[in-house]
């Protein structure tokens, strides 16, 4: 099969969990924003930040150690299981300091008195932190259809009981409707309030790891400790680079939440804001998301393939493509997609929509870029990068955030994955230089940058006026892009010929 057609199959495949799951989060913010006040909105947001850190930690790079080591070792199962019970390991001591530490980590994490959240979130993270070895493996061994299948079980319960809590018992309580001794009586306390939202997602993550076993036990366990030892050098670089990635995505909600010159509430309906109004820049992380998943092991893979640097090459034209139209079709079009949160309250933060996208494109971009370090075995040139964009991101958080609020926030993101993508670019030509067409690259995103800047100045509020107008700035893109880039000239005219048979 063409290895890009199989890239863009398994991007697909993995898109379906990948895209379900963020979809879920995107159409329970109307549902969340409806029930909960925006400072316990906020509260959401910021644990979820603190989920995503330290899931990272918890992780330290054994996902990509496994790809890497099972293209260079013949016993596969034994990679996995040495990863498996490095994992289990460190996940074990997690859990004895989470539970050792309940209310003091609580009180640190601004949940006073609430040193439940701190353990439902603890039990969350050690269970999705064992589950990414197997689900690794999945992707490892080409199973896309088998690790979606277990990504779409663990939404699917999510959602479920999302709604059977936060919907259907919480009106029979609203209506004062839940008769005493009743089941619903004994398995819902409204007083959980967001909680609900941590036990849904903390029984879901036990259902994923469940479904994960029959995985497991198909492999014997084998420990290496001298594997072990190489695999930790290879992935411990890659937790700091893994830790940029989520410093520049979430840590601007626990800064905001400190920096923010304003009293608590005001502050909290800050935060509220900027993270409703994050995730309408869903479609361009989806694609990110599913992306990253399919291409990592795909990218190792074509490392024994013929000329391999120009595979490379062609794929992250392909992607800047597809990001651009997305980015378009989205800021273009924003007034239609800002019906998707319901409270207006939260529109006036639409204005970091463009932002937060183009910034995501970045980070596409360093993902394409950031593969040179890990197929080479230099993964601590990806340490440097994130440490770069991570300071990038501190910094001008701390500097900005007290002045400008949350658009501090939005342009600090930019910022930092363009700085990483600029760096990553330099240093990857010297020790493994890819010929990627730089001028048509920046050509693109500029012009459709360019498009949703004009956008934003068009003087017309007649819906139907800006509506024509914004079709025709993307018509103009897709004309630019059909003369500029042979790659999707040969597409459309290949659809073209299909579509006149």
């Amino acid at each position: 099969m063409n290895p890009l057609k199989k890239l863009a199959g398994q991007t697909a495949i993995y898109g379906v969990g990948t895209i379900l799951a963020r979809v879920l989060n995107y159409f329970l913010t109307p549902l969340y924003t409806s029930i909960f006040a925006p400072a316990v909105y906020a509260q959401y947001n910021k644990a979820y930040a603190y989920i995503a850190i330290l899931l990272v930690i918890l992780t330290y790079g054994m996902e990509t150690a496994i790809f890497n080591f099972c293209q260079k070792k013949e016993d596969k199962p034994s990679v996995f299981s040495t990863a498996l019970g490095s994992i289990l390991a460190t996940t074990a001591a997690f859990w004895i300091l989470i539970f050792s530490f309940a209310n003091p980590l609580a009180d640190v994490m601004r949940y006073p008195g609430h040193a439940d959240y701190v353990i439902w979130l603890g039990l969350i993270i050690g269970l999705d932190a064992v589950a990414a070895i197997p689900m690794a493996w999945l992707r490892q061994q080409n199973r896309p259809k088998m690790f979606t299948g277990i990504t779409i079980v663990n939404i699917l319960v999510n959602i479920g009981l999302n709604l059977f809590w936060l919907v259907y018992c919480r009106n029979l309580h609203m209506q004062g409707e839940i008769e005493p001794g009743s089941f619903i009586d004994k398995v819902y306390n409204h007083d959980i309030g967001v909680g609900y939202i941590f036990i849904s997602n903390l029984i879901a993550s036990l259902i994923k790891m469940i479904c994960c076993i029959p995985i497991i036990v198909k492999i014997p366990f084998k420990f290496n400790k001298s594997l072990w030892k190489e695999m930790m050098i290879y992935a411990l670089p890659l937790v700091i680079s893994g830790l940029g990635f989520i410093i520049n995505e979430r840590l601007d909600i626990l800064l905001l939440e400190r920096l923010l010159p304003l009293p608590s509430e005001k502050a909290d309906f800050e935060i509220g804001v900027y993270g409703g109004c994050y995730k309408l820049a869903i479609l361009m992380t989806l694609f990110i998301q599913a992306y990253r998943f399919a291409a990592e092991p795909f990218f190792f893979s074509q490392l024994k393939e013929n000329e391999p640097k120009k595979m490379y090459s062609k794929v992250m034209n392909y992607f800047v493509i597809l990001c651009c139209l997305l980015f378009l079709v989205v800021n273009l079009y924003l007034d239609i997609f800002k019906y998707f949160i319901a409270n207006e309250d939260f529109w006036v933060g639409l204005k970091i929509v463009p932002i937060i996208m183009m910034a995501n494109l970045f980070l596409g971009v360093y993902v394409n870029l950031s593969m040179w370090y890990k197929l080479s075995g230099q993964t601590m040139f990806g340490v440097w990068f994130s440490i770069a964009g991570a300071v990038v991101t501190i910094v001008l958080n701390v500097l900005f955030i007290p002045v400008y609020g949350y658009m501090a926030s939005a342009w600090t993101t930019l910022a930092a994955y363009f700085t990483m993508s600029v760096i990553s670019y330099i240093v990857g030509r010297k020790y493994y230089p890819i010929p990627y067409n730089l001028r048509k690259i920046l050509s693109l995103i500029f012009v459709s940058a360019g498009l949703v800047y004009i956008s934003t100045r068009i003087p017309f509020d007649n819906f139907t006026v800006k509506f024509l107008i914004n079709t025709g700035l993307l018509v103009f893109f897709i004309f630019v892009l059909y003369n500029i880039d042979a790659q999707f000239r040969n597409i459309v005219q290949i659809y073209k010929k299909k579509l006149w048979k």
